[in-house]
């Protein structure tokens, strides 16, 4: 069951405004009803004393020819009642000039005559007639005389007065839920701007690149409760912006290092690789140590001239370099990757499910055979033989989705977010030698990303799912000063 409770501030200080109001129109109404049931009451009881016993005692005494008792400067609904040794001899309302006799029950009479004789007023209820206010006194003959007034008019007086007063409360709870609503609204205005500022703060891209945080919440009052908060936030906002501009220098000065760094590696390792291939192509005995030797140099040299151009393609990319644009089949894409995969690894069972028709976007066809190259060949390496991958391609409304799935061991959730890190492994514990460098998912994601799309993987024990999806149109990117190429 939902909480009606309110949950914002400004709600809760309305409501607390508000019930406070109504428990002081419940006090003031109550107080009032129970002083006027008590000014009431204390009319219709010198009424009583005023009147005495006079009209039941002239019921014993009654003429014929005037009708039940003298009712002279009696008040309409004068109840008069004799009774003797407990039983009620006579009994007559005023019900205008003469007095008429009333139906009493035999509860009724119980009730008459369980009042005491004491002149004291008291409330009773008499069925038929209602509620009546009696005073019972003795009479000269032993008898007693009951007088009673009824309480209809006083109960009408007092049942109009409570709901005007409800009438009234309500108008004033009304009327102050609006005003109450406005004045918060207006109260609360530093604090929606100081809400407003950090909303848009949060939708900022902070993650990567440079930042630029000029928010701020304008009129921070010192001498108020929300000015001192919004202070508070503009001074956390400038350390920030501070701390994200020196990431920013950082970053930038790491990327230019790693694109300079690989731009020079290029030269040497070509004249390596190419003084290697040229030893193994000597005709003379050689040595076997020494032609092993030349086989692993020739082979780190590729391996390292891979790393080389993945981290320049990666450098290519941090700086916004545009990529090429042309229409890409994602469908025939898979097949040729699909086709490379099962060459290389012809121990896994390698699986296709493609639409009928073609499903095209607009990119770089090249990085996008990249991209999927690199989660076959991820799949490859970290499933063992004999695992199931499922290549799989469907179109989007807006664009397309590919999926590489494996029904592998899986990958540990608590890793899954930063496999697209570069330079991470899922298996901490695996050299360098028996994998690849830790750049191949890094590569997807930022190619898919300079495409306008998204990367991500789903996984469970004995399944893993890695998926791209791709705009049908990759937005238009301004490209920052690249590195070298």
């Amino acid at each position: 069951m939902r909480r009606l409770t309110p949950r914002t501030l400004r709600a809760r200080l309305i409501a607390g405004l508000l019930v406070l109001l109504a428990l002081a129109c419940a006090a003031v109404g109550v107080a009032t009803s129970l002083a006027m049931e008590h000014f009431l009451l204390e009319r219709v009881d010198q009424q009583l004393v005023s009147a005495g016993g006079r009209f039941p005692a002239s019921l014993e005494h009654q003429e014929e020819s005037r009708g039940r008792g003298d009712t002279r400067g009696q008040a309409r609904g004068t109840l008069g009642v004799r009774l003797l040794n407990g039983t009620v001899t006579d009994a007559a309302v005023v019900s205008s000039r003469y007095g008429a006799e009333p139906r009493l029950t035999a509860e009724d009479q119980a009730v008459l005559r369980d009042v005491p004789a004491d002149g004291v007023p008291r409330t009773v209820d008499l069925g038929v007639l209602d509620d009546y206010r009696v005073l019972a006194l003795p009479g000269a003959d032993g008898d007693v005389l009951i007088t009673g007034l009824p309480l209809h008019e006083a109960e009408e007086t007092l049942h109009r007065l409570q709901l005007f007063e409800a009438m009234l409360f309500a108008a004033a709870l009304a009327v102050t839920g609006v005003a109450g609503a406005v004045w918060v609204r207006l109260a609360l205005r530093p604090l929606d701007r100081v809400t407003a500022t950090a909303r848009r703060v949060a939708e900022l891209p902070l993650a990567s690149g440079e930042v630029t945080l000029a928010e701020r919440v304008p009129d921070t009052d010192p001498r108020t409760e929300t000015g001192q908060v919004g202070a508070a936030l503009n001074r956390m906002l400038g350390h920030v912006a501070d701390a994200l501009g020196r990431r920013h220098a950082v970053e930038q000065r790491l990327r230019a290092f790693a694109a300079d760094a690989s731009h020079e590696l290029r030269t040497p390792l070509a004249a390596i690789r190419g003084h290697a291939e040229l030893a193994l192509r000597v005709t003379e005995p050689m040595p076997g140590p020494v032609r092993h030797a030349l086989d692993r140099i020739d082979a780190e040299s590729v391996r390292m001239g891979e790393l080389v151009e993945d981290l320049l393609l990666l450098a290519r990319l941090d700086a916004g370099r545009p990529l090429a644009r042309g229409e890409v089949d994602l469908t025939r894409l898979a097949i040729e990757a699909t086709g490379d995969a099962r060459a290389a690894g012809p121990d896994h069972r390698w699986r296709l499910e493609l639409p009928q028709e073609p499903v095209t976007v607009t990119g770089d066809a090249p990085r996008l055979h990249q991209v999927v190259a690199n989660l076959l060949a991820n799949a490859r390496l970290h499933t063992p033989a004999g695992t199931t991958v499922t290549v799989a391609v469907r179109p989007l409304p807006d664009g397309a989705e590919l999926t590489v799935a494996d029904d592998g061991p899986g990958i540990p959730a608590e890793l899954r977010e930063e496999i697209f890190e570069r330079f991470s492994r899922a298996d901490k514990d695996r050299s360098r030698a028996s994998g690849g460098t830790g750049l191949g998912l890094a590569i997807v994601r930022a190619v898919v990303s300079a495409h306008g799309g998204t990367a991500g993987v789903d996984g469970e024990p004995g399944r893993t799912a890695f998926w791209i999806r791709l705009p049908a149109e990759p937005p238009a990117v301004e490209a920052e000063t690249a590195p070298p190429s």
